[in-house]
């Protein structure tokens, strides 16, 4: 059945958006009758049936509205953007599939992005939440400078990824059903006055293996192993 996103479903109209109207109506020719599927981004999955179609407005009503239970674990990347936006395209995309939480977008000393357009990316979330059919929408967050960060988060279990030898494996920091935060750089790296201010607020230092990896592979890492320790 094809999945839609519609924010709000039960309270909102019962109408999809012209964006997914178009897809609905124009790529996929759905028409009149046909049952559809529409996640509503916050663990809801509801079976409606179209009564209108039409390329700017497809009007349904529900048929059923199931919600999915909350996972035990929460997970909290926070990441310096990178110039190329596809990569954070594709990190996006990625982290929705596997179920991330959240993404907080950093400022720091050695970021190569300044500034950041949310939308696009916002759309590479809502796309792949349908693919993967995981009824949870990626939360994304603004550039915020790691200061404010650092001093505003609160989790169980709070890491930042920075390339020392001397640090133990990501997996040595881990614990199952806990809240995650974890910090990686840009391909600068933090500075070492940014991860001394993130071990004063609690954050551990932590290593992601022998090989230096960019920030969007790091960034994916990081969170598979979170999610593997949870999961499996």
């Amino acid at each position: 059945m094809t999945i839609f996103y519609q924010k709000s479903v039960l309270t909102g109209e019962k109408m999809l958006s012209e964006e997914e109207s178009k897809h609905c109506a124009q790529v996929l020719r759905h028409q009149k009758g046909d049952e559809i599927l529409i996640f509503d981004g916050n663990g809801g999955k509801h079976r409606a049936v179209l009564t209108q179609v039409s390329k700017k407005s497809c009007v349904f009503d529900l048929i059923e509205s199931k919600y999915a239970p909350k996972k035990k674990f929460f997970i909290h990347l926070a990441i310096a953007p990178t110039k190329n936006v596809d990569r954070m395209e594709w990190l996006i995309e990625k982290l929705s599939e596997i179920g991330v939480d959240k993404v907080t977008f950093l400022q720091t000393q050695h970021s190569e992005r300044k500034k950041l357009r949310l939308e696009r990316l916002e759309k590479k979330a809502i796309s792949a939440m349908k693919q993967s059919g995981n009824p949870f929408l990626l939360q994304i967050n603004e550039l915020t400078p790691i200061d404010q960060f650092i001093s505003d988060t609160s989790t169980d279990i709070k890491l930042i990824a920075h390339v020392d030898d001397s640090y133990e494996h990501i997996t040595s920091k881990l614990q199952a059903n806990s809240s995650t935060t974890l910090l990686i750089g840009p391909e600068g790296d933090f500075s070492m006055e940014e991860v001394q201010k993130a071990k004063n607020a609690d954050f551990q230092t932590v290593s992601l293996g022998e090989n230096t990896l960019r920030t969007e592979t790091a960034g994916f890492v990081a969170c598979c192993i979170v999610n593997s320790i949870n999961r499996y």
